[in-house]
């Protein structure tokens, strides 16, 4: 089970990374934010239960700027002068 969310948690960042590279996604866009938070929050689960300092650090930080970017798309979907 926790292979399975560690290989989730990495398809889900990759697929966001892909997403930017391949102009399907905008690095400042909400699915792009939505999908490394999901990503690096069972990626930061993982670690937590496999006792990986580094990768709860890594991943924890991860976590709090990809949360920090869907706070960003949220507000900035909710501004009239953004969506011009």
């Amino acid at each position: 089970m926790i292979q399975l969310l560690s290989v989730v948690g990495a398809i889900l960042i990759l697929a966001a990374y892909v997403g930017v590279q391949t102009n399907r996604l905008q690095a400042s866009s909400l699915a792009f934010s939505l999908l490394n938070l999901a990503g690096a929050g069972f990626l930061t689960a993982v670690a937590i239960v496999e006792e990986q300092v580094g990768f709860i650090l890594l991943e924890g930080v991860w976590s709090v700027v990809s949360l920090a970017g869907v706070v960003r798309a949220l507000r900035a979907t909710g501004d009239p002068e953004s969506q011009t």
